[in-house]
Order: C-alpha cells, then sequence, then structure tokens
C-alpha cells in the first residue's frame, strides 16, 4: 500500500508539510486504522465541498472536521438543501475523485489570507479562531480552503463514502448567530468496511431508543414541558426503578451510605468549588430574597456538605456516600437527542473520601463494581485515563499527583487504559468508561474521577494517628453515567428485548374470558409478592389481538389462561425469549419467575 502520511513525535503529518518541514516518521497506509481514516475522512470532507461548490456556486464554507462519527462540513448557501440531495452530491464527488485531483498545500500570512477572503465572511469568522501568523491553504482542481490538514496526496482514493445525514447548526456553535447547513458523511478505506457499517446504522434506525421507547410506552417528551425534559411513563418508570432497586443493594453491600444534597445551592458554593467560574455557562441560576443560588449540575458539593457534617479521624475512611442525584445542565437545543441528551437527568453519583494511601484500593474497588455491572448487561468496555483540560482549577503539580495515582492503580492491578489527553474534569483527572454495545457501537458512560482540588477549596480535613489535621482525597464516581442515558443505551443495546431482571413488564397474563379474570388477579398478586411485575390484558378485543399488545410490548413471558388452566391451577406460557410454549403447574411457574428475576450478578 501507499504511504498518505507519516507519524511523527504522535501527530498525523502529510506527505507534502512532512517534505515542507524535512521530517520523517512512521508511515501511515491507506486502510481503516483510526489514523488513516483522519487523512481519508478529512480529505473527504473538502471533496464534498468542492462537489457542492460546483452544484451550488453561491455556497460558502465555515468548517469541515473529522469527528467521531466520519466528518461534516458547515456552509451557507442561497437554495434549500435537503436529504434527497446527498445522493446527487455524492455522485458529483465520485465524478471529482476520476479526475484524481493532486491535493496542494500552500502557506500564506493570516494577514494575506484576510485580504484573500475578504468578501467571505465565513473564512473571516475562521480566522478569528486562528492564533498563528500564518495560515495553511489546501487546493484541489479550482476548490480551495483553509484548513490545518492532514491530508492524502490526492483526491483519486477516495471512493468508498456515504453522506449520512443533513441538519442545521448554529455558526460555531453559537445560537445568537446565523444558522448554517451541516452535512454528515462517513468513508472507509474499501467497500467492505463501509458495507459493514451502512448495515450497522440500519441496524441501529431499528433499535432507535425513542422509537422503541414509543412503542413500549416507556418514555414521552412534550413541547409544552419543555425540551430535553423527558416524562417517566409507567412501563419506564417500573424499568428504572428496578435498575435503581438493583444498584442500590449493590452499593449497600459494599459499604456506601446513601445521602441526599438540595436541587439548589448558594452560588458562594458553586464560586468555593469553581463551577461557577469554570461551568457556569452549562448551570441555571436563580434568586430568592436577593441570593443567587445554582441549580446543581452535579452533585459533588452537596456530598461534601455532608462530609462537613461531622468531625472525622483515619479510623473512619474511606467514607462513601451516594445518591441517586438529579441535575441539571444547559444543552444546546440543537444537541438534545432523546435519553441521550437532556437537561434533566439522574446520576447514580458517589463520592469517597479516603487517605491517599486508600486511593488505588479503591479505585481497583470501583473497577471491579463497574466489571460486575458490565459483564451482566453483556457489554465490552474500555477504560481510558483522560488528563488536565484547557480550563481547569488547581496547580500542575497537583494534577501530576493525582493523574500519576490513576495510572498507578491501573499499572499495578495489570489493567489496560488508554489516554485521552485533556479529557479530564475541570477539578481533576479521570477514568472514563466506553462500553460496545450489541452491535458495535461505543459509547462514553461511567467515570472515576480523582480529586485533590475541591478538598483542599473546602479546607475538609479528618484527623490523623497524631491528632493533625490531614486533607482527604476525593474520588467521584459514576458507573452509569445517568439512568436517562444509560436506559436509552440499554433500549438500543437489547433491541428492547430487556433481560427479565429489569423488564418493565415480566408477565402478560391474557384470561380468556371474563370468568377468568379472578385467577388472573391471583396469579398477579402473587408475582408481585416475589417483586416481579404483571399487567392483566383484559380489553374487550380478541385474544389474538391481547397477545400481540403484549409481544409489542416485548413483555418476556406470556400466560393464556382458559377454563383448563383455572380448574387445574396451571399456567400456559409464552417464553418470548427462548420463543418456546409450554404448561407448568402454578408454584413452579412462580419458581421459575423469581428465578429469573434473581439473574443479576452484582
Amino acid at each position: 500500500m501507499d504511504t498518505i502520511a507519516v507519524k511523527y513525535n504522535d501527530e498525523i503529518v502529510d506527505l507534502q508539510t512532512a517534505q515542507a518541514k524535512g521530517v520523517g516518521g512512521d508511515p501511515i497506509v491507506l486502510d481503516n486504522s483510526e489514523d488513516a481514516l483522519e487523512v481519508l475522512r478529512h480529505s473527504t470532507a473538502h471533496l464534498m465541498a468542492q462537489a457542492i461548490k460546483l452544484l451550488y456556486p453561491d455556497a460558502r464554507f465555515f468548517v469541515g472536521p473529522v469527528v467521531k462519527e466520519g466528518f461534516y462540513y458547515d456552509f451557507k448557501v442561497n437554495e434549500e438543501i435537503g436529504e434527497g440531495d446527498l445522493k446527487r452530491i455524492e455522485k458529483q464527488m465520485l465524478a471529482l475523485a476520476k479526475k484524481k485531483f493532486a491535493i496542494e498545500r500552500y502557506e500564506i500570512s493570516k494577514e494575506e489570507a484576510q485580504k484573500k477572503f475578504a468578501d467571505d465572511p465565513l473564512k473571516l469568522a475562521v480566522m478569528e479562531r486562528i492564533s498563528d501568523e500564518v495560515v495553511s491553504i489546501y487546493k484541489q482542481g479550482d476548490f480551495e480552503d483553509l484548513c490545518r490538514g492532514p491530508h492524502l496526496p490526492s483526491v483519486k482514493a477516495i471512493r468508498f463514502f456515504k453522506l449520512t445525514k443533513i441538519s442545521g447548526a448554529y455558526l460555531g456553535g453559537d445560537s445568537s448567530k446565523e444558522m448554517l447547513t451541516r452535512i454528515y458523511g462517513i468513508a472507509f478505506a474499501d467497500k467492505e468496511a463501509l458495507k459493514k457499517h451502512l448495515e450497522m446504522i440500519a441496524e441501529a434506525e431499528k433499535r432507535d431508543h425513542r422509537k422503541i421507547g414509543a412503542q413500549m410506552k416507556l418514555f414521552t417528551f412534550r413541547e409544552e414541558v419543555g425540551a430535553g425534559f423527558p416524562i417517566w411513563l409507567p412501563a419506564g418508570a417500573r424499568l428504572r426503578s428496578r435498575l435503581e432497586d438493583l444498584l442500590f443493594k449493590a452499593h449497600r453491600k459494599r459499604g456506601y451510605e446513601p445521602v441526599r444534597g438540595p436541587e439548589m445551592l448558594r452560588s458562594d458554593l458553586w464560586k468555593t468549588s469553581g463551577h461557577y467560574q469554570n461551568y457556569g455557562e452549562n448551570m441555571y441560576f436563580t434568586h430568592i430574597d436577593d441570593i443567587e443560588f445554582g441549580v446543581k449540575p452535579m452533585n459533588c458539593v452537596g456530598h461534601i456538605k455532608v462530609y462537613e457534617d461531622e468531625l472525622h479521624s483515619y479510623r473512619d475512611l474511606p467514607i462513601k456516600y451516594f445518591e441517586y442525584g438529579v441535575v441539571h445542565r444547559h444543552e444546546m437545543t440543537g444537541a438534545l437527542h432523546g435519553l441521550f441528551r437532556v437537561r434533566e437527568f439522574t446520576q447514580d453519583d458517589a463520592h469517597m473520601f479516603c487517605t491517599t494511601e486508600q486511593i488505588e484500593e479503591q479505585i481497583i474497588e470501583v473497577v471491579d463494581f463497574v466489571d460486575k455491572i458490565m459483564k451482566t448487561f453483556a457489554f465490552d468496555y474500555k477504560m481510558m485515563i483522560s488528563t488536565k483540560p484547557e480550563k481547569a482549577v488547581g496547580s500542575d503539580a497537583v494534577w501530576e499527583v493525582s493523574t500519576q495515582a490513576l495510572k498507578n492503580a491501573m499499572d499495578s492491578n495489570k489493567l489496560p487504559y488508554g489516554i485521552d489527553e485533556g479529557g479530564g474534569a475541570f477539578y481533576g483527572p479521570k477514568i472514563d468508561i466506553n462500553i460496545t454495545d450489541a452491535i458495535g457501537r461505543e459509547w462514553q458512560c461511567g467515570t472515576i474521577q480523582l480529586d485533590f482540588n475541591l478538598p483542599e477549596r473546602f479546607a475538609l480535613e479528618y484527623n490523623g494517628e497524631d491528632n493533625e489535621k490531614i486533607q482527604p482525597v476525593m474520588i467521584h464516581r459514576a458507573i452509569l453515567g445517568s439512568f436517562e442515558r444509560f436506559i436509552g443505551i440499554l433500549t438500543e443495546h437489547y433491541a428492547g428485548e430487556f433481560p427479565m431482571f429489569i423488564a418493565p413488564t415480566q408477565v402478560a397474563i391474557v384470561p380468556i374470558a371474563a370468568s377468568h379474570n379472578a385467577y388472573a388477579k391471583e396469579l398477579r398478586d402473587k408475582l408481585l409478592d416475589i417483586g416481579a411485575d404483571s399487567e392483566i390484558l383484559s380489553k374487550n378485543e380478541s385474544l389474538n389481538k391481547r397477545i400481540r399488545t403484549a409481544e409489542k410490548g416485548r413483555v418476556p413471558m406470556i400466560i393464556v389462561i382458559g377454563d383448563d388452566e383455572v380448574a387445574n391451577s396451571t399456567v400456559a406460557v409464552r417464553d418470548r425469549r427462548t420463543r418456546e410454549q409450554y404448561n407448568l403447574e402454578e408454584p413452579a411457574f412462580i419458581a421459575m419467575v423469581q428465578e429469573k428475576i434473581r439473574e443479576v450478578h452484582f
């Protein structure tokens, strides 16, 4: 395979740039590796822009970056473009690729670039974001655009791509500015990889938690309530309650104490924590008696106040608090997406206060907790250590100690991890838990964050062996991340076919006639006694329609009750998971359901 770029000092450098700078490096060939796809997709974005410019000559372009899901370009055009136009743009892209234009890079001063693009307000807006005095421009055929790169040597290798969707996007993500058109796409090095990805997208559409959630009546969103505020319907609330109950028991077994902090705290506390200065744009504020309050975006300050409520000795540590904490964050309207991105959500939040010597054992205990939960739900997962971001509190020395402590805990226990440079929370480094679902998509869920900064800012302390005052270490931890997002992921992971132990309705009871309703109610009560939720489907509808209703709700077990079942205290079972039908005596059925709802291992 031909080399398309090189890796130099952990940076991808295209061949032109490497040649101009006189640097070598490890060769990157055109395959489906992460580095190669970054170069390919960056170049495909420019090819898409070139095609758009040919089809819509008045188009002006903002930025076209590579993102996790492929690439996109934001642009402005004076006519409406819809989903139906994507095929036309793809066809033009393929025609341009066949012309095998070389991709050429050149540099000019920022001042020259401002003159060159003086009549293009979008390009001038791009240059406002650039601090360098020299900018690079990439050119292919008669199309050129400001860009850092890297790019392929030519467009001829761009063959296997798909434009996936079109949407609106505010200029620079600022809702006070104009709306641009955004087109997303994906590209791969070969036909088979593209085919597999498109099959995955098709499967993902079938599993869309918003569609399944509506079919199963789990949750809803109402415009009059407000965007980003989910309403949990009875079935969804049952599912969520089961998950909460399981986690509650698991926390208690591991020595966590339940606590609950207020929904709002005075802004002075958020200023002390640093949230006001570093996270304020994502918070909601209000005034009571001329005092400013902040609606909590995180639960940590409330837990700090619990810790401060009494004096602590080194003998008390570690102290572990947990809370199903409702938080609010100001998300952009365009970023809201079902349960995945909302403005109100509930974290499975916990905070541990420990000594420096206890850090490793606490981290490993949490990782073990994570492992058991993820295996229970059949998720593969990997861990990433995220380091200091640009916007942070605390000294570099404290950050270095904190980050190294996380690495030491992982290394000493031979746990694999990657590094996400700059991805930490503003108050400390963290371990991110990235899970992979049934169709191969990756999701970032839980985090384990090590924090020396907040204990210092709030002057937390405990009494040491010699009665000296010592600052504890604070560990922030959420395994699911939030119940909303995790349930959305679970819904798509299982395509709504939830394991029996968390299914919103575990048994659907279908009495054939009204004379069978009394026995159906007896069964419902006995199931409730063992912690199983059931629903009696006794509407004045045909038997087949009622069974279809249970099937649509993806109920794991359907039992049909007629004269024989009432007379003999039996049930006729239709097992949706195994696709089997069989008869059982009532005690055996109750015992089987009880066993199935206890199939949980955390």
